[in-house]
């Protein structure tokens, strides 16, 4: 069913989704939809942890799971380790250094007017839009 839909509409409905979900979490519990945040915060203390988080974090497998049935996958290549781990390491690094990951800044930090958000994915975006044009100019 979904996989006969215009592509950006499916990328619109997910946004649309992603928005309704942090404002839920927000409205309902007081709490930010920022999954790095959750995630740490399961993995620093799982038996400590209050129920919301797992729960959450459940729901995001569970649920791209499930989506994914009912849409065709894109095959991308595969990438080698020496380049996957660095990689994995450096977004590990800049989320932490930044107080959050970009969908997180994005999402929900601009969504609450945040200035501190507002400044980070400023610097996101011209950081992603100077690597594009590095890459695109050494090809």
């Amino acid at each position: 069913m979904l996989a006969n839909l215009h592509p950006y509409l499916i990328a619109g409905l997910g946004g649309i989704l992603i928005g309704l979900a942090s404002w839920l979490l927000w409205w309902g519990l007081g709490r930010i939809a920022g999954v790095s945040s959750i995630t740490s915060e399961v993995i620093a203390s799982p038996v400590r942890s209050d129920s919301w988080r797992w729960a959450f974090l459940a729901g995001l497998i569970l649920g791209g799971y499930l989506l994914g049935q009912g849409l065709e996958i894109p095959t991308l290549p595969a990438r080698p380790l020496y380049l996957l781990i660095p990689a994995g390491l450096l977004v590990g690094f800049g989320t932490v250094w930044g107080n959050g990951c970009t969908s997180g800044h994005g999402v929900c930090g601009l969504g609450r007017l945040s200035a501190r958000s507002l400044v980070a994915v400023g610097v996101f975006m011209a950081t992603g839009m100077l690597a594009v044009t590095l890459m695109r100019g050494a090809a």
